[in-house]
């Protein structure tokens, strides 16, 4: 009696235990994918593919438009010279005079620096020797212009007025190599080891005339470059340039406006932070009291104000004495100017993260505009760790609550968490000047919600799921329908069958792929390939392939074509019709996007091949193997060798008897140990019938005839017989080539048992 208590308790247990492990099994079953759905991207943010930098971009440009920098007068100028300024005072460039004599006005009015977004790198025209010597030129010319000739040079005048202001002249740097340099005026002290590896690095430069730069209070490079996309993001401050680091023209600009000494950059291992990686990078530059945070290669990340313009002065306004000694003073006083060129056909435009088409200049102004008012955008060391730590902590709340909290609740906490996300971002953003990158984290909770209501969908469906998967992995649309019809045909293998084969390709194709760029090279195969491939298709063809230029089609599968060979013969001239037809229309057209006369080689080849589904379990391609698709390959290589467009197998030309084929050789291609008497096709079945084609087909035929039994004369007797090149039809280069042979065969006879076949050493 006491053994039944006993039993049935642990009955009882063992029917927990069951239902435990039970509901364990789910809860890892349903929580499982969330899980690996965070490890897969963290996995993925620890690689830092190159699109996380291209999403994070878009999501910082989209702060940036929402919300500006606050516009603050900060004592920074811009002299445009503008549309208005070039009516007034004549084309650019300007006599160096007038810009000598704008420097002079704004050093007067009391500037703290003046910065030229401009590079006077080469001489004045309009100086008084070079206009001496372009009057004495014109032969109505009058005396020697001796006085004139002994004025002051314009560039040295400019260089004067450098001198009397303080000035920083600008200078392009290049990834050409020379030894042109910008003068330096102070160095750069590094506090730490110099960072020049993290540094863009250049090889030459494009600087100021030395009568002019020397002149000046300093130097700084204005060459910009942006992201991938050309937006302007964030501004260069330093540049390697032979092992030495030199200054941006904004960074510089500040050191002159403070009368500093050399500009002090941080490096990683000399700024007392830890975690320093082993190759040294850029923390931040300081120049006299003012210092800013940098990119690890010596960028400051741009907060860019909405159009102000305030900020812009237009130079004809100051030359042209539009504005009073008071309101000089009132606009440049204690200021920094920035000169810059935005009229039609001199502005140098950038893109930035709120404006399409902005000033270069404007990029400089601001530069220094947010180092004089401490305003920077920054993204911490610590911003990728805490981006990491956010997606695996929301991700892994999501996946391991949402079992007990159902669908709808656990989607409730996943737009909380989004949300949250999306709004500390904005937050650190606008009240921190912090970017910190929600995409990832955004992305965890949405894909880890998926992943764990996509579960029992993705079970109910896995069937239909394999089918469509198995359908992808066909390149021929016809073959849906058989598919659908015999799913067995999925199954790796294929069948022997009768078939034609066609190969085409672009004579000189890497002479064309040296003129043009990718995107040219593209866009010119796209305009070939795409009326060849409706000349294919109209004829039943089947696509195979295209490698690069070339072309590999058949006939006779999947679908029977009892006409094939005949299919194939007229596609092949049509396309090479189509192809005349495309270069007329580019010669009368001039169309620089097409490269000359275009020549294309096509072999055709019919025989038996295996066609089927070919390659791995996990893709399949419907293609064919086989002989026939080999010497249709090497047909089309041996065009060039006889100067014909089409060459055909002879087992083609037995199929074909009322086209226009003329035989042109015996050969033994490569690969190949029997010859083939391969065949010129020239034309259709009309052609085939004229007296002018029968005639040259019978000289053809007579000139092989003495060919191949060594009557060298006679060969040659029948090869002058064949007329020029107008009568030829097409074989012009094949009846060179036999004529050449000829004459070798008469001073080097081949040996006796010469067979008459000849033996190809290329494909």
């Amino acid at each position: 009696m006491g053994a039944e208590p006993e039993t049935g308790r642990f009955r009882r247990m063992g029917s927990r235990l069951a239902r435990s492990s039970l509901s364990l099994t789910r809860y890892i079953t349903t929580a499982g994918p969330g899980v690996t759905v965070v490890l897969l991207l963290l996995i993925l943010h620890l690689f830092q593919p190159p699109f996380l930098a291209r999403v994070s971009n878009l999501v910082f440009d989209g702060y940036q438009q929402a919300y500006p920098r606050p516009y603050q007068d900060a004592a920074v100028r811009i002299v445009d010279i503008d549309d208005e300024t070039i009516r007034r005072l004549g084309q650019w460039p300007w006599p160096r005079t007038d810009v000598a004599r704008l420097t002079d006005r704004l050093g007067e009015a009391g500037v703290a620096a003046i910065a030229f977004d401009i590079v006077f790198s080469e001489p004045d025209r309009t100086s008084p020797a070079r206009a001496v010597e372009i009057l004495r030129q014109n032969p109505a010319a009058r005396g020697d212009y001796s006085e004139i000739a002994s004025l002051t040079d314009h560039d040295e005048l400019l260089g004067q007025a450098m001198g009397r202001a303080p000035t920083v002249t600008g200078f392009f740097l290049t990834n050409e190599v020379n030894q042109v340099r910008a003068f330096e005026h102070a160095g750069v002290a590094v506090s730490g080891t110099p960072p020049l590896d993290a540094l863009p690095i250049f090889y030459g430069a494009i600087a100021p005339l030395p009568v002019i730069g020397t002149r000046a209070s300093g130097a700084g490079f204005v060459s910009i470059l942006g992201d991938r996309d050309g937006i302007i993001r964030s501004a260069p401050m330093l540049s390697n340039i032979d092992g030495h680091i030199v200054p941006s023209l904004s960074l510089e600009t500040l050191r002159v406006a403070q009368g500093a000494g050399a500009i002090l950059v941080r490096s990683s291992d000399g700024s007392g932070e830890l975690g320093a990686g082993e190759i040294p990078s850029v923390v931040a530059v300081k120049v006299g009291a003012l210092e800013a945070p940098t990119t690890y290669n010596g960028e400051l990340w741009m907060h860019y104000t909405a159009d102000h313009p305030e900020r812009i002065v237009p130079a004809w306004r100051i030359l042209e004495g539009d504005l009073s000694e008071a309101e000089m003073q009132a606009l440049f006083e204690g200021h920094i100017v920035f000169v810059g060129a935005g009229a039609q056909g001199l502005r140098d435009l950038v893109s930035t993260p709120i404006r399409e088409k902005e000033l270069g200049v404007v990029v400089h102004a601001q530069a220094a505009e947010q180092m004089i008012l401490g305003k920077f955008l920054i993204r911490p060391d610590w911003a990728l760790g805490a981006e990491r730590i956010l997606l695996v902590v929301l991700g892994l709340v999501i996946a391991l609550s949402a079992p007990g909290l159902g669908a709808l609740r656990s989607g409730l906490l996943a737009l909380l968490a989004l949300a949250g996300v999306i709004a500390g971002s904005w937050f650190a953003f606008r009240n921190g000047g912090i970017l910190l990158e929600p995409t990832f984290p955004a992305l965890g909770v949405v894909a880890v919600y998926i992943g764990i209501t996509g579960v029992s969908f993705y079970r109910e469906e896995r069937a239909r799921s394999h089918i469509h998967n198995a359908f992808d992995r066909y390149l021929s649309p016809e073959l849906v329908d058989r598919i659908a019809r015999d799913p067995g045909q999925l199954e790796l293998g294929g069948e022997v069958r009768q078939m034609t084969v066609l190969f085409s390709d672009v004579r000189g194709f890497s002479r064309i792929s040296e003129r043009y760029g990718p995107q040219e090279l593209i866009g010119f195969l796209i305009n070939l390939l795409t009326p060849m491939t409706d000349v294919l298709l109209a004829r039943k063809a089947t696509i195979d392939k295209y490698i690069g230029d070339a072309v590999l089609a058949f006939w006779n599968a999947p679908l029977d074509d009892p006409d094939h060979e005949r299919n194939a013969a007229l596609a092949a001239l049509e396309m090479i019709d189509t192809l005349n037809r495309l270069n007329a229309d580019a010669a009368r057209t001039s169309d620089s996007a097409w490269p000359g006369e275009v020549a294309i080689g096509i072999g055709l080849n019919t025989g038996p091949c295996c066609v089927g589904n070919m390659g791995s379990r996990q893709r399949l391609s419907y293609s064919l193997i086989g002989d026939t698709v080999n010497l249709a390959s090497r047909l089309e290589g041996l065009t060039k060798f006889y100067g014909v467009k089409i060459l055909i197998g002879e087992t083609m030309a037995q199929r074909l008897p009322d086209f226009a084929l003329i035989e042109v050789d015996r050969v033994r291609v490569v690969g190949r140990e029997a010859p083939e008497h391969v065949f010129a096709l020239l034309g259709s079945p009309d052609m085939a019938s004229t007296p002018a084609f029968m005639d040259l087909r019978s000289g053809i035929k007579r000139m092989m005839t003495a060919y191949r039994a060594a009557h060298w004369d006679a060969a040659q007797a029948e090869l002058d017989a064949l007329g020029h090149d107008e009568t030829l039809q097409g074989l012009a280069g094949t009846v060179a080539l036999y004529a050449k042979r000829v004459a070798d065969y008469r001073l080097d006879p081949p040996p006796e048992n010469w067979d008459g076949v000849h033996s190809a050493t290329e494909k």
